[in-house]
């Protein structure tokens, strides 16, 4: 158990973001209007963020969303340069066939160099070791796309009690959210007097939208995912309405001790499954 634990914390306390490996083509000042995702991970990311209609062609794996992909397809493991610089549509906008973008995560044939002497901007977005890359990524192609907005990392509301007591960032069980890149909505409400543990009020939680909520106070308060709908205004909080509403164990969530592992466990089961969820980032 102990020697689970500390590979638990080793794993997520050293949590940092991969770096992202960028071509020296075009500028990204100039949002693209034709992208090409050879990358079945980017392809999902790039529609869950709004810039599905600037994809023009993905690579023959990618298989989500399951509607609305283009028709033309492109071997991630074996690209074709001439494909792929023929492959856009020409307008009074964007008169090249060129793409602005094309985003890889295996460097197949060189592709990368051979498109940036083209003047391509390629993004090669190879897989990451950690939650934080996850994260990081998909705030890349964000940024690169103009969906920055859509982009943004998870929000999240951390419930003690019912009458709206949380933590911030600065306190333990915090400190092991922000490391899995969850931006915490009590930390702008922290005072010295707090302690790291401000009271919130249901206004500013339901004006804060957080994607998701975590409710430590299911056994001594009775929180639910139904209690919380039902709550005034909270019905239209994402975290409400896309189902990311996760119950914790009371005990487990307010306690260091050996157990320390199945509260990160839940937690990062959670934050994995919110960023598979298409909702959140529409």
């Amino acid at each position: 158990m102990f020697k689970s634990l500390r590979l638990v914390l080793a794993l997520f306390l050293s949590a940092l973001a991969l770096p992202l490996i960028v071509s020296s083509g075009a500028s990204a000042a100039t949002e693209p209007s034709c992208v090409v995702s050879l990358s079945p991970t980017a392809t999902e990311t790039l529609y869950a963020i709004g810039a599905g209609p600037e994809v023009q062609a993905v690579d023959t794996d990618s298989d989500y969303p399951t509607t609305g992909l283009p028709k033309k397809r492109i071997n991630g493991l074996n690209p074709s340069v001439e494909a792929i610089i023929g492959i856009c549509k020409t307008s009074s906008a964007h008169p090249s066939t060129k793409p602005d973008l094309v985003v890889i995560s295996y460097d197949a044939n060189d592709v990368m160099e051979k498109l940036t002497a083209l003047g391509i901007k390629v993004i090669n977005q190879e897989p990451p070791s950690n939650l934080a890359g996850a994260l990081s990524q998909i705030e890349q192609l964000g940024t690169l796309t103009g969906h920055a907005k859509s982009a943004d990392a998870l929000t999240a509301y951390y419930e003690l009690t019912t009458d709206f007591y949380s933590l911030t960032s600065s306190t333990f069980v915090g400190s092991l959210l922000k490391e899995l890149g969850v931006v915490n909505i009590a930390d702008p409400k922290n005072t010295t007097a707090d302690a790291g543990y401000p009271q919130l009020s249901a206004e500013y939680i339901v004006s804060a939208n957080p994607k998701m909520i975590f409710l430590a106070d299911t056994i001594s308060g009775k929180a639910s995912t139904s209690s919380v709908a039902k709550r005034p205004g909270f019905s239209k909080v994402a975290a409400v309405e896309d189902h990311e509403v996760i119950g914790l164990n009371d005990d487990i969530a307010s306690r260091w001790g050996p157990r320390l592992s199945l509260l990160m466990n839940q937690i990062t089961a959670a934050v994995k499954g919110a960023l598979k969820n298409p909702k959140l980032w529409k």
